[in-house]
Order: C-alpha cells, then sequence, then structure tokens
C-alpha cells in the first residue's frame, strides 16, 4: 500500500513537473547596435529571468508561457519591447532600430511567394506569421525602427500578403525622412518609398491613385531639402513629379484627389516659367482641373467640401494668371461675351474679375468696367479691392491706399485677407519705398496665411532693399542678407515659387559676411544672431 502510494506521488509529482515545463517559454536571440552584435546590455523577460549580453551579443531566457514583455537596457537607456504572444522564432533586437545587412538584403525571386494573407496563414506559414506579428505589435507601439527589419522581410518576401505593408510603409518612410541626420539618408529613404509605391502598383493596382501619393511625397521632400538647388536640379524634380501626376489626372480624371489637382497646376505654372513646358500644356491642365473641380461640385450637399472645392478653385485661377500662360488678350475675349450676358451676376463678376486680376489684366477697359459695376452692386471687401487696383492703375496712390484699407477692414475670409495684405505692401515697397511699413503688412499677410510663398518672397525682397541703409557697418549690412535668404528658403518649399525663390536665395547668398568678419566679432558658425533694428530678427550664422 506504500509503495503504491509513493508510486502515487510521484506519478502525480511528474504530471505536475510536465505541467509546469509546458507552461514555460524560452526567448532567445541577439542584440545589435550599430550593426553589430552588442555586449553589455542587461536583457530582462517578464515573468522570466535576466542576464547581460557578452561579446556575441547574444541572449537566451527562460520565462513564464504568458510572459508579455522583453526590456533591454544599455547604460541610462531602457527599452521595453512587448512579445508576440506566440512564436518559437529567434527574436533579435537592434538597439538602434538597425539589423545587420538589412539595408541590402534581397530576395531571390524564387523566394518570393504571391499569396494573401488569408492563404497564408491558412497554410500555417510560420515565417509570415512571426514576421507579421513581430512588425504588427512594434507599429502598434510606433517603434518604427524596431518594425522595419520585420515589415522588410514581409515587404520583399510577401509582396501581395496585405495592404496594409504599403499603408504602414509610407507611414515608417515618412517618419525616417523626417528624421534623417543627412542628405544622403533622406535621400536613401525617399528613395526607398518611391520604390515601395511602384511595388504597391505592381502587386495590388489603383495605379492613378498610388501615383498621386508618389509624386505628392516626392515633391514635398524634394522641394524641402534641394536648398542650393540650381534651376536644372530644380527642372529635374518638377519634371519628374509632373510626369506622375499627369499620368495619375489621366488615370482618374474628375475622380482625382484634390492635392493632387492643386499639384499639377503648380508644376504646371513652374515649369512654364523654366520654359520645359509649351504655353498650350498649362491652359490645356487649367481646363483640366478646373473641370474636376466643378465635376466635384456638381449634386455636392456637403457644405464645407463645397467651400473648400470652391477656395481651391480660386487658388488655381490664381497659379493659371500669374503662370503667364495666360494673356490677357486671350482672356478678354473670352470674358468680354460672358459679361455682357452677366452684368448683374454678382458671382461672377467677382470670378471674371479675380481671374482677370491674376493674370495682370487689371488695365483693360473690361476690368475697369466690371469694377465699377460690382462695386456699384455690392460694395464689398472684394469690391473695394478691385477699386484700389483699378486706382492704383491709374497712379492715384490716396484714392488707392483708401480702398486697399476699406478691403482689408471688411474682408473676414483669411485667404482674400492675406491678398490684400500683400497686394497693399507690394504697393508701399514699390511705390512709397516705405521699408518698415510694408514689411509689417507682408507679415500681416502671413498672419493669415502662413505658407504665402509670394509674401514670404516680398519680405526677402524688403530685406535685401534695406541692407544699403542698415547699421553702422559693412558686417551689419551684409547680416541683412541672412534673414532675406532666411524668407527665401521658406518660400521656395512652394512649387509656385520654387524657381525665382531658388535664384534669389542663390544670388544673395554671395553677399553674406565673410568668416574673417565674423571672427573679428567672436561669432562662429550656426551659432543663433539677431539683426536688430527694425528688422528685429534672429537667424542662423553661415558662409
Amino acid at each position: 500500500m506504500k509503495t503504491f502510494v509513493r508510486i502515487s506521488l510521484l506519478s502525480a509529482f511528474l504530471v505536475l513537473a510536465a505541467a509546469s515545463t509546458q507552461a514555460q517559454r524560452v526567448v532567445k536571440g541577439t542584440v545589435y547596435r550599430e550593426g553589430k552584435p552588442a555586449a553589455g546590455i542587461t536583457v530582462e523577460l517578464h515573468r522570466g529571468g535576466s542576464m547581460m549580453t557578452s561579446f556575441d551579443g547574444k541572449y537566451e531566457l527562460t520565462g513564464d508561457a504568458k510572459s508579455k514583455w522583453i526590456r533591454f537596457t544599455f547604460l541610462n537607456e531602457s527599452k521595453r519591447v512587448d512579445l508576440p504572444e506566440d512564436t518559437n522564432a529567434p527574436f533579435d533586437y537592434a538597439f538602434d532600430g538597425t539589423l545587420p545587412g538589412e539595408d541590402d538584403k534581397e530576395v531571390a525571386s524564387g523566394d518570393v511567394i504571391l499569396k494573401s494573407a488569408e492563404e497564408l496563414i491558412r497554410d500555417q506559414n510560420r515565417d509570415f506569421m512571426n514576421e507579421l506579428t513581430l512588425y504588427n505589435e512594434f507599429y502598434k507601439q510606433n517603434n518604427y525602427k524596431a518594425a522595419l527589419p520585420h515589415w522588410k522581410i514581409i515587404y520583399r518576401k510577401y509582396p501581395k500578403s496585405t495592404l496594409n505593408i504599403y499603408i504602414h510603409g509610407a507611414n515608417i518612410y515618412e517618419k525616417f525622412i523626417e528624421e534623417a541626420a543627412t542628405p544622403e539618408e533622406k535621400n536613401k529613404y525617399i528613395d526607398d518609398l518611391m520604390k515601395m509605391y511602384d511595388q504597391r502598383i505592381k502587386h495590388f493596382g489603383d495605379k492613378g491613385y498610388v501615383l498621386g501619393r508618389k509624386a505628392n511625397h516626392w515633391l514635398k521632400y524634394k522641394l524641402e531639402m534641394e536648398k542650393d538647388q540650381d534651376n536644372g536640379t530644380l527642372t529635374e524634380i518638377l519634371k519628374k513629379g509632373y510626369d506622375w501626376l499627369n499620368e495619375s489626372m489621366a488615370e482618374r480624371g474628375n475622380d482625382s484627389e484634390l492635392p493632387v489637382i492643386v499639384l499639377l497646376m503648380q508644376t504646371s505654372s513652374s515649369l512654364f516659367k523654366l520654359g520645359e513646358l509649351p504655353k498650350e500644356t498649362v491652359v490645356k491642365n487649367y481646363d483640366i482641373c478646373n473641370n474636376a473641380l466643378n465635376s466635384k461640385l456638381e449634386g455636392n450637399t456637403d457644405a464645407e467640401e463645397t467651400k473648400n472645392i470652391a477656395e481651391i478653385q480660386g487658388y488655381l485661377e490664381d497659379i493659371f494668371g500669374k503662370s503667364g500662360a495666360a494673356d490677357c488678350e486671350a482672356l478678354v475675349n473670352i470674358f468680354t461675351p460672358q459679361y455682357e450676358e452677366n452684368q448683374n451676376d454678382i458671382e461672377f463678376i467677382k470670378s471674371m474679375l479675380r481671374r482677370l486680376g491674376s493674370a495682370n489684366c487689371d488695365e483693360t477697359s473690361l476690368f475697369s468696367d466690371a469694377t465699377e459695376k460690382l462695386y456699384e452692386l455690392e460694395p464689398s471687401a472684394e469690391a473695394a479691392f478691385n477699386m484700389a487696383r483699378r486706382f492704383l492703375r491709374r497712379d492715384d496712390a490716396e484714392r488707392a491706399k483708401n480702398y486697399y484699407q476699406q478691403a482689408i477692414e471688411q474682408e473676414t475670409d483669411k485667404e482674400r485677407l492675406s491678398k490684400y495684405y500683400y497686394e497693399y505692401a507690394l504697393f508701399i515697397f514699390a511705390k512709397e519705398h516705405a521699408l518698415q511699413e510694408a514689411r509689417n503688412l507682408a507679415k500681416k499677410a502671413l498672419e493669415a496665411k502662413s505658407n504665402f510663398c509670394e509674401a514670404l518672397m516680398l519680405v526677402g525682397d524688403i530685406y535685401a532693399a534695406s541692407s544699403r541703409n542698415f547699421g553702422q557697418d559693412d558686417f551689419e549690412k551684409s547680416s541683412v542678407f541672412w534673414i532675406a535668404v532666411d524668407y527665401y528658403e521658406r518660400a521656395r518649399s512652394n512649387p509656385d515659387c520654387a524657381v525665382e525663390a531658388s535664384r534669389k536665395a542663390n544670388d544673395y547668398r554671395k553677399y553674406f559676411p565673410s568668416k574673417e568678419e565674423a571672427f573679428f566679432r567672436s561669432l562662429q558658425e550656426g551659432q543663433t544672431y539677431k539683426v536688430g533694428g527694425w528688422i528685429n530678427e534672429n537667424t542662423k550664422i553661415r558662409f
């Protein structure tokens, strides 16, 4: 009997031991820093052990089956990572986010599996499920550096598994581009993002939509980073973006996204100014863009959306008018018969005057007649603004100023207000040479619309013009060009002003103070410097 009890107890103990063993998990892998195995990293497993890695960077820890996270600590920096619920795959971790060889690793064509996620899970493809779980866990934690190596395996080996690869991938690369430490690093990530869009088209189609996104990101990041670009580089950037936008619009037509429509008109105008597009193409693209916007307005009952589209239409009219592709003779011939039929239609007159004004056709008799008619029908802010333009063309400065001020006082729409302030500032600068007053008005335009590139250019022009009479010595005079170039560089990120802003920034860099002048004032490159007087702005010292 005692023997039977002992055997029973032993059996029970063995069962418990087996159960205990089954309830554990082993987590092992290699820790890397700067692409190499890292020694001296403390690794701690939730509900488990801890250890410090040696020269080979390897670790192996046993913990509870329900261990939820693992922590890596180096000196005073600690990073906790959630573990996948069920994986026996090695858990390699890059402390700085870069696993060795991942950037250049290629998947052989025979290893690429063109199956959906549902098919791969049904096939119990452990490699796919493990890598998908790891990348998703890191992605949900916004730990994009840790997610990247696992994302790349899915992207390269299982490119047709899920559309989320490309949606998440765009977010990951955008973050990396914005945080890149060097131009080379930023360019690499931009190239990777462009290739990712190509692969998305290959496996998931929707070419028109994806090309629009691709062009948007290309122009956004390349125009932002190329501060010292010459016209050749700028042309290359714009042409590539334009080609993608043009193809996107051809594919999607009136269903094109609003940013694509705006960018197509911006790049068309810029390339025309660079001599890369004929006038006829700009006119054709304006018609395509305007027709797409009109199509979006038809039957649209969303008040906010229709307001947004109407604002974009006004913006496109402005771009088209300023492009130089729309000459006054052509516009007057188009609008004269329309005006004769719609002389009491306030909205038509406003739209016509905007387009004539944008094309600098405000000296025409049509503009003058319509301006008076609009002020008679509706003495509004916009009508006052057009009256100001009319008197400006007649060299009646006092009456022009009076109407500009009326327009500014009455206007509530920020987009139009910024335009009124800008044109008033331009008038004060060009006609009265009152630099400080003109600067203050231009800054009011920027308060209403911070990315108004023409207003940024104007501030730069005002500062450049002020240098001759600014300060007490040559150093103070030349320091003004630091501020002027700051404004040109801000304006350059907008395709509407990119060409002219780049040219002016490059021209005025020649007038920066020299290193020798800065040395005698104990000033160093990269240091913050305040340009005083009425300018009263901070800048960075550079040579």
